[in-house]
């Protein structure tokens, strides 16, 4: 996110203000955000006073996150409702070209919230945090056992439903779909992490098995299955983003270009052959060779290396870091 953040803050900034605004509600969310600290985040945002009526109980908070003094006459635009709720933002005067965004975002938090406070949503059952016992008391309501063999597919939060049980659900990567898949044979349709088999009164073991698969699927492998990492996965699953290892601070510091020649020198059969790929002199490559020795503190060409790149690439997929911090 944070690359494609900066890329288009240089190529279309109005673009970049809106996914900066879709992070931001992601990350309030991923945090445990309730329907006051949304509020606070549209107002902020905005500048201006946002509000909610949710079953008939209206809340209202400004950018200092204070309920401001009561307004009758205050405009409600834009605005966003659903069965039982409402958003709007208050305005005096001409509003912002992204006004429309963040009530959207703020409106998609207030109904993820609102389903999350049904006791029998698809989201308890790839909840860990949920006790065992409330999980399995769910799973009659999707025709599940414990014992049935279940995987979860994860896809991003905007994508079309897959025609099986699903769910928003917030991770420690931002907001993504859960879905049920009992048959194997569940159409992923774009980028999708596929979770490992697990019994249904395990489901978070999948879930969180999909969650990683998803954050290593790109353009090249926009579908990855968990299953297929192996002991990889063990290694992964330990992985904590918010205190990443040296060896991916030390990627995530590389530039594009260096990063580049990196992954080529580690493929490559040789320097020279490396060097035939960048189309570059072989002692340019060598040089450059060198000084990435020094900058990781490995030589990223011997087995033990090798293994060390490879291991620190797949946890940078995982970490929430701009490369040059």
């Amino acid at each position: 996110m944070h690359h494609l953040l900066g890329r288009l803050s240089t190529s279309d900034p109005e673009a970049g203000d809106s996914l900066r605004i879709v992070a931001y509600f992601d990350v309030l969310l991923a945090r445990g955000s309730g329907v006051a600290g949304l509020l606070r985040g549209a107002a902020v945002l905005a500048g201006c006073t946002a509000g909610a009526e949710i079953s008939g109980r209206i809340r209202r908070r400004d950018p200092e996150g204070k309920e401001p003094a009561e307004h009758r006459d205050a405009p409600r635009a834009p605005q966003r409702s659903g069965t039982d709720w409402a958003v709007w933002l208050e305005r005096d005067g001409e509003g912002s070209a992204l006004d429309e965004m963040i009530v959207d975002r703020l409106a998609f938090g207030v109904e993820l919230l609102e389903t999350h406070r049904a006791p029998t949503g698809f989201d308890a059952v790839v909840d860990d945090a949920r006790p065992l016992a409330e999980r399995v008391k769910r799973l009659p309501r999707f025709r599940l056992d414990p014992s049935t063999p279940v995987r979860i597919l994860a896809t991003a939060a905007d994508a079309p439903e897959l025609g099986a049980p699903s769910a928003v659900v917030p991770t420690r990567y931002g907001l993504l779909r859960a879905t049920l898949d009992v048959s194997g044979r569940l159409a992923a349709t774009g980028t999708t992490g596929i979770g490992p088999w697990a019994r249904a009164d395990q489901a978070p073991e999948s879930w969180e098995g999909a969650c990683i698969a998803f954050r290593l699927t790109d353009a090249d492998d926009p579908v990855v299955d968990a299953s297929d990492l192996g002991a990889v996965l063990m290694l992964l699953r330990a992985h904590d983003p918010r205190a990443p290892h040296d060896d991916v601070r030390a990627l995530a510091r590389l530039d594009a270009r260096s990063a580049h020649v990196l992954r080529t020198l580690v493929e490559a059969d040789s320097i020279r052959s490396a060097a035939a790929t960048l189309g570059m002199h072989h002692s340019s490559v060598q040089a450059r060779h060198e000084a990435l020795v020094e900058a990781l503190g490995y030589d990223p060409r011997t087995n033990v290396g090798k293994m060390r790149y490879i291991a620190a690439e797949l946890l940078q997929r995982l970490t929430d870091t701009p490369p040059g911090r």
